[in-house]
């Protein structure tokens, strides 16, 4: 008998917990032809960034509006600015053409810093016909007078003005930075959310010496991230019922096992697959299901969460017991020389 490996996450049916999350190659619809081919059972398209939409507006106007000051028959030789691609109609039109053209679920990918900005591009997002929407929240606090709680309030305040434009399946991808993160992650499921995805790898600044100006630091994942999603999942599963996906650090099959044990429902990678290609989907599935008939589970649902912190023969461990413990039992070499 062949092992099952299907699950839920959204309300969605998936024939098994690979998800190919947003990032390069989910924005392309080849790409996501050969990760369909490959196995995996639903994609994240890349986000939406409302800035990005903003800009581009923006852009068109100045470029419009461009000494016609000087000349005012120089307003008839510019096109009327609805006939420009402006806005998130090529957004819209990719998780359309994708949806058409895959067979898995195709979920859409919203950043916005604005309130309306969220409930609009949702709104048209769900029209477009996407399986579901995760929204990307980041938002840097800068402001000493701004609390946790507000800052805590505006996620949650965003999630509930959402989820009232709505109706399809909603994922909220956050960091691990919250101080109190059980308590937070139950109330973005109070305000709507259907699932979590945790977490989100922001982008980090840098500085060019040479030019000095802030710069962007992309740096792809590495199987040590997994710690954090795989401590926070485990002790969340006990008090959610929600949907939680792990993303950040999967790059091996042992790595989505470790994950469902603790409780995910669904695990994603971008890195991995950026490194080895879209086709390594098909060696992650394999070394999973290979994993599950040796220990004798007939599904991944039987051993999923068996391994939380709720099951898990050392409660403590995920938590800070064996902080003293971790740290006996590494010795550096005698011949160590400075760092």
């Amino acid at each position: 008998m062949s092992v099952d490996l299907s699950t839920r996450y959204l309300g969605l049916e998936l024939k098994n917990p690979l998800v190919a999350s947003a990032g390069p190659l989910t924005g392309d619809l080849e790409t996501l032809f050969r990760l369909e081919q490959a196995g995996v059972a639903a994609a994240v398209l890349p986000s939406l960034f409302e800035e990005q939409i903003e800009h581009d507006e923006r852009e068109i106007h100045r470029l419009y509006e461009y000494q016609t000051e000087s000349f005012a028959e120089s307003l008839s030789y510019f096109p009327e600015v609805a006939d420009t691609r402006v806005g998130p109609d090529g957004y819209l039109n990719q998780v359309e053409r994708a949806r058409k053209s895959l067979s898995i679920p195709v979920i859409a990918s919203l950043n916005g810093h604005s309130e309306g900005g969220w409930t609009r591009y949702a709104r048209a997002i769900q029209d477009a016909g996407a399986s579901a929407l995760e929204l990307n929240i980041y938002f840097v606090p800068t402001d000493p007078d701004m609390t946790a709680q507000e800052l805590e309030e505006r996620y949650l305040d965003l999630v509930a003005a959402v989820r009232s434009t709505v109706s399809i399946p909603l994922a909220v991808k956050i960091g691990p930075q919250f101080s109190c993160l059980p308590n937070f992650a139950r109330r973005l499921v109070e305000s709507g959310a259907d699932g979590l995805v945790l977490f989100n790898r922001y982008l980090e600044p840098d500085i060019d010496l040479e030019r000095l100006e802030v710069v962007p630091h992309l740096v792809l994942s590495t199987r040590f991230e997994l710690g954090a999603p795989l401590r926070w999942i485990a002790i969340l599963r006990e008090h959610l019922t929600a949907s939680l996906a792990a993303s950040s650090g999967v790059h091996q099959p042992d790595d989505a096992l470790k994950l469902l044990l603790a409780g995910a429902d669904v695990v994603m990678m971008t890195s991995g697959l950026l490194r080895r290609g879209s086709a390594y989907a098909a060696t992650m599935l394999d070394g999973i299901r290979h994993w599950l008939e040796e220990k004798e589970y007939q599904s991944v649902a039987q051993m999923r969460g068996s391994m939380s912190r709720k099951n898990c023969p050392d409660p403590a461990a995920l938590e800070r017991a064996n902080y003293m413990k971790a740290l006996a039992s590494y010795t550096a070499p005698l011949d160590a020389g400075p760092a």
